[in-house]
């Protein structure tokens, strides 16, 4: 089997220097009193909240993740792996060299600034015993050791007005590959007393509730509980203790959920969104920005170190396996090697060969949902 394999990424669409960006494209939103910050390309990203030309505020070859506005706005903690792992920064909104804030071995997830602005509270696996469980910890902007809170396990969390407790959840169901799930990996969402280390399950129910922010004496937050199964952004009345829907989103998904003091901004079907707390209206953002968009370019790209999935061929000369998204079909020892998707704007995964030899089926979302393709091999043509 050959040793190397190396894979075409080609860009689909030819895009120009100046243009619109999709929202679908923009990732982790928030949003302070005057701009929202996002993640697109792997960088930071500023504009005007009533939209506009945005401002590139990071420029870097490592990925910038979970940006968040401190409550003055002026400075942005977020994740990002500069140095070969996911750690904690912080950096002025008007630009500057950009400020450590945590260094370990494990990823570091940015959650939310406390409302004193001098502490940031994240989420990591360091204390869990395991990478699949994180923990939350608390620590001063300039760095430090931080603090482990008593919670005993979560994901992602947001402090209440006067920083004695947080609402937050214990898995990340809304981030994995399936919709509309039902099952023991559904999240709920919290409240824990920072206190007297008390908790209650605020939304209890078999639907997914994700991504909590807690405003004033409102809790607002993502839930599929509705009859289409859609992410919608729902609120819970600490006074009333009731929680009702606020969007009705039925055609796609809320797939991130920020907040100043008096704003919600969030992303849905490629559209990207504010919303006043106060009379729950919303409006849409259009965003701009510049960019060489140098990222696009066609690349030669190493995936012989990400090879997964593999299965072989009916009498064993040929293996098929996926790789970095994408299905090849390579000899078990001489012979030439076949990259059978050729998909580089789809997750192409999971493959296995007919009895015959002939068709491989697989998994891929290239439509926008994961479905099941058959792809002809030694000359029987392509995918379906």
């Amino acid at each position: 089997m050959k040793k190397l394999l190396v894979v075409t990424l080609l860009a689909s669409l030819a895009a120009p220097a100046f243009g619109q960006i999709n929202a679908r494209l923009m990732r982790y939103l928030d949003i302070s009193n005057s701009q929202i910050t996002f993640v697109y390309g792997g960088d930071v990203w500023l504009v005007p909240k009533e939209g506009g030309q945005a401002v590139q505020l990071t420029n870097s070859p490592g990925e910038e993740s979970y940006p968040r506005f401190s409550p003055d706005g002026s400075e942005i903690a977020y994740t990002a792996s500069y140095n070969g792992n996911e750690d904690i920064f912080v950096v002025p909104t008007n630009g500057g060299v950009p400020t450590r804030v945590t260094y370990q071995s494990h990823a570091d997830r940015m959650l939310d600034w406390h409302p004193d602005g001098q502490h940031l509270l994240f989420a990591s696996p360091r204390a869990s015993g395991t990478q699949r469980v994180r923990r939350l910890f608390l620590v001063d902007k300039q760095g430090g050791l931080p603090e482990l809170l008593n919670v005993p396990y979560g994901e992602m969390a947001s402090f209440s007005p006067n920083g004695n407790s947080i609402a937050y959840v214990t898995r990340l169901a809304e981030d994995r590959p399936f919709k509309r799930y039902r099952g023991g990996f559904s999240s709920d969402v919290y409240l824990y007393n920072l206190t007297d280390d008390s908790a209650v399950n605020i939304t209890d129910s078999a639907a997914i509730d994700a991504k909590p922010i807690w405003l004033d004496d409102k809790i607002f937050f993502l839930s599929d509980q509705d009859a289409n199964m859609r992410l919608n952004v729902w609120v819970y009345d600490l006074d009333e203790g009731s929680a009702s829907q606020v969007t009705a989103f039925t055609d796609f998904d809320i797939s991130y959920l920020g907040a100043s003091d008096s704003e919600l901004v969030f992303a849905a079907g490629g559209d990207l969104y504010r919303m006043d707390t106060a009379e729950l209206e919303l409006e849409q953002v259009a965003v701009d920005v510049v960019s060489d968009l140098s990222a696009e370019l066609p690349r030669a790209e190493d995936v012989s170190g990400r090879i997964a999935s593999m299965t072989a061929a009916p009498g064993g000369t040929r293996v098929a396996f996926e790789a970095r998204g994408e299905l090849f079909d390579v000899p078990a020892e001489e012979g030439f090697t076949l990259n059978l998707t050729r998909s580089s704007g789809a997750f192409d995964h999971s493959p296995a060969w007919s009895p015959d030899g002939r068709l491989i089926a697989y998994w891929s979302d290239r439509s926008g949902e994961y479905e099941i393709h058959l792809h002809g091999v030694s000359g029987g043509g392509g995918g379906r």
